[in-house]
């Protein structure tokens, strides 16, 4: 199935650029200054400036543009976007093809590899983003450098605590304030280089080359700062879901693209003709007069990149809980007509710690440039070798033809990840260590789930023989509609057991309901309910969602039985759970540690009847030891 083409219209891409180029629109007001770090042992020159520059322009070329925007934005999993949408693509293109388990394995490793990455970006990009724009007031006004950290940690609060709010209305405004960024990007940018027009001999690759090979023993250190112009580039497959592929290729190729490249050949103009201004290149571009709206400008702006990453984060966590991968969490709908926009409190709440701790301990954006960008990089070789299995297993394209670029892009790709990681000692480490603890999370519940299930399986009975032996000696029936909803349709479910064991009746209408993630982000309609009819009024029922869709039991319900033709009221129908609990030992196969963890996740997990959107006044829930 494949989503219907989104049209490219203005409206679109305008909106497009008020979610999708947040991050990577953002970057101009910290990596250029970066890469001129004196840290980095290379001396200031005109040579040098300009093969920084090239550096950029070509990187912006290959990786944004040419692996992203041209190759990567094909992989439309159902309209949809994002490393675990390519990693179900991926697995898809080598259904049928005798895959070894090994590969099966690798192919679901890599996505939970670039997922988790994900998450150690999205606690720096808000910190290093909101600074590195606050940071502006230090330009026009030393003495207000003690107020950065109070302010940019005032905004930070106020951004995460508005999200409960959701960001419909807020989003409004986004698309309009972005599109003004980027066009004060490209003016005050050519405005420098009108002033300074030898800069543009950084279009001429061989400057970029030369560099790297002038300074050698620099360069991976180099590399690692012009990394931090790409930052973001993630996203625009990421957020491909909210506006489709035209758009943001439009939006990139006519307004972010040019906004970017002339705003840093800006900077490089006015650092070749004044030296002085590589403390902060990019507010220097402007007049005294206009260094204030600009912090403001920027501000907005860094807010408006925070705010992609953080609902980024949420989208990321339902589809992680719909797949297997995290607990249930409570999740909060906050619009009515969207979908996609969600709020998920404990990942905010988490996150804004996390990013306020960032802030207190880095204190500058280019301290925190340290720790950004090796988080990235890793998911962007994530992104190359599934993309490449797809263009070779489900686009069928030639197999030689998909070898050398994959090469290609994960030759460049390795080299930032491998720049990047002479980061790691400064504070890279930190972006680390959040994606090793969401991975071990990740890997731990799968696990102890699929293990619990097999545990739970020894004491399961078998649902048919079941209703066979009933039917020999009924119990009482009551008015109504009782939905058990069970992980396995073959099996009598415990509550089922327990409601019989001390009620002592049935109700006139039983069903058994599976309800059973896919990996496609949305379900059509003729495949959603698969029923079948045991007698006696009971029924079986697999009720099927994607990773994109909130698993709602009621409508489950209510379209099973339109289908049916029979009658389950709101009123006369009950859900009937039990909530497992794993005592600690009984998993085998699981080292201690990990099987604690496990038994914390659990305890801590939302209850199944607000995951399901179960109505609270029609839910019997039982206990059940595994």
């Amino acid at each position: 199935m494949t989503a219907p083409t989104k049209a490219a219209g203005p409206g679109l891409m305008i909106a497009a650029l008020g979610v999708v180029f947040g991050d990577i629109g953002t970057s101009p007001l910290y990596a250029f200054k970066e890469t001129l770090n004196p840290e980095h042992g290379v001396a200031f020159t005109p040579d040098a400036v300009l093969g920084l520059l090239s550096l950029i322009f070509w990187g912006l070329m290959f990786v944004v543009t040419l692996k992203y925007v041209v190759f990567v934005l094909r992989a439309d999993h159902d309209g949809e976007g994002g490393i675990l949408a390519l990693q179900a693509l991926a697995r898809r293109a080598m259904e049928g093809r005798n895959t070894s388990s090994w590969l099966w394995r690798g192919l679901g490793l890599l996505g939970l590899v670039g997922a988790a990455m994900f998450y150690g970006d999205s606690v720096i990009t808000p910190a290093i983003s909101v600074l590195s724009a606050v940071e502006g007031l230090e330009v026009q006004a030393p003495a207000l450098q003690r107020f950065v950290i109070p302010i940019t940690m005032v905004i930070l609060v106020v951004l995460f605590a508005v999200q409960s709010k959701g960001t419909h209305v807020v989003g409004k405004v986004f698309g309009p304030v972005m599109l003004l960024w980027f066009g004060v990007l490209a003016v005050a940018g050519l405005w420098q280089i009108v002033q300074y027009p030898q800069v543009l001999q950084a279009l001429d690759p061989r400057r970029a080359i030369g560099f790297l090979f002038t300074h050698r023993a620099q360069s991976l250190a180099v590399l690692g700062a012009v990394f931090l112009a790409f930052t973001g580039g993630e996203a625009l497959y990421a957020d491909m879901g909210h506006f489709g592929a035209r758009p943001i290729r439009l939006a990139w190729t006519f307004i972010a693209l040019p906004g970017l490249v002339l705003n840093y050949f800006g900077q490089g103009a006015l650092v070749l003709g004044n030296p002085a201004a590589i403390d902060n290149p990019f507010f220097r571009l402007f007049p005294s007069w206009g260094v204030l709206p600009m912090v403001v400008l920027a501000a907005m702006a860094t807010v408006i990149a925070s705010q992609a990453v953080i609902s980024g984060a949420f989208s990321l966590t339902a589809q992680a809980m719909r797949m297997g991968y995290l607990p249930r969490m409570r999740v909060v709908q906050t619009s009515g007509e969207a979908i996609g926009q969600i709020y998920v409190p404990a990942i905010n709440w988490l996150l804004m710690v996390g990013v306020l701790l960032l802030v207190l301990g880095f204190r500058s954006s280019s301290a925190l440039s340290a720790a950004y960008g090796i988080a990235v990089s890793i998911t962007m070789v994530t992104t190359t070798l599934l993309a490449g299995v797809v263009a070779y297993g489900l686009w069928h394209w030639n197999r030689i033809a998909v070898v050398v670029g994959v090469v290609l892009f994960a030759v460049v790709d390795i080299t930032f990840v491998v720049a990047n990681s002479l980061k790691i000692a400064e504070g890279g480490w930190l972006t680390l260590a959040v994606a090793a603890g969401v991975m071990v999370v990740f890997t731990t519940w799968a696990k102890g789930r699929r293990l619990g299930l097999q545990a739970a399986e020894a004491d399961q009975l078998p649902l048919k023989p079941f209703i066979a032996s009933l039917a020999m000696s009924m119990p009482h029936r009551v008015q109504g509609t009782a939905v058990f909803p069970n992980g396995d349709v073959t099996s009598v479910p415990y509550a089922l057991l327990h409601n019989l064991k001390h009620n002592q009746v049935m109700h006139d209408q039983v069903i058994v309901l599976k309800v059973q993630p896919c990996d496609t982000p949305r379900v059509q309609a003729a495949e959603r309910i698969e029923a079948e009819s045991l007698g006696h009024g009971i029924w079986t029922v697999i009720a099927r969602h994607g990773f994109m869709e909130t698993p709602d039991v009621p409508a489950f319900v209510g379209i099973f039985a339109y289908q049916q033709g029979l009658a389950c009221g709101a009123m006369t129908t009950s859900y009937f759970t039990s909530r497992a609990t794993v005592v600690r030992g009984h998993l085998p196969g699981m080292n201690p540690v990990r099987q604690a963890l496990f038994v914390w996740l659990q305890r801590n997990a939302s209850r199944a009847s607000d995951y399901f959107h179960l109505p609270g006044n029609r839910v019997v829930e039982l206990g059940q030891l595994t």
